[in-house]
C-alpha cells in the first residue's frame, strides 16, 4: 500500500523553478503508483502566469488538484480552528495539514517548521509525516 503525498506551494514553486530533485521525487512517486494531491488553494498560491508556467502545468497534470471547498462551513471552520490553536494565520498551510490528516498523506513542504506547528496543534495520532523540498 502506497501512502499518498500532499504537496504544498513550496513544491510547486520548486518545480516551476525547474528543481531537478523535486521532479525526480515526483516521477518516482508516479512510477510507484502513489496518489498525489494538491489542494486547489495551494495552486492559487503558486500560479501567476499561464504563459510562463508551462512546467508547472505539466507537473499538475500528474496529480490530483483537490477542490478544497473552503466555502463549505465545515472545511472553513476546521482550517480556522486549527490556525487558532496553533496561533498562526496561514489558512493554506492549515488546509494542507487538515487534508493530509484526513488522507493519511505525507506532506511535502518548503516550510517544515510552520507545518510542524500546525500538526502539533492538531494533536492527532498518528501525525502526518513531513518531507522537506
Amino acid at each position: 500500500m502506497n501512502i499518498p503525498y500532499l504537496y504544498d506551494a513550496g513544491v510547486l514553486i520548486a518545480v516551476d523553478n525547474d528543481d531537478r530533485r523535486m521532479w525526480a521525487r515526483h516521477s518516482l512517486a508516479l512510477e510507484d503508483g502513489r496518489d498525489i494531491h494538491v489542494p486547489s488553494v495551494v495552486v492559487s498560491q503558486a500560479w501567476r502566469d499561464s504563459r510562463g508556467q508551462v512546467r508547472l502545468g505539466k507537473f499538475l497534470a500528474g496529480g490530483h488538484v483537490v477542490p478544497v471547498g473552503l466555502e463549505a462551513a465545515e472545511a472553513a471552520e476546521a482550517a480556522g480552528i486549527l490556525c487558532g490553536k496553533a496561533g498562526t494565520s496561514d489558512i493554506v498551510d492549515a488546509t494542507v495539514v487538515t487534508m493530509a490528516a484526513g488522507l493519511g498523506a505525507i506532506i511535502w513542504t518548503s516550510d517544515p517548521d510552520d507545518i510542524r506547528t500546525l500538526i502539533d496543534a492538531q494533536d492527532i495520532k498518528p501525525a502526518p509525516v513531513i518531507r522537506t523540498v
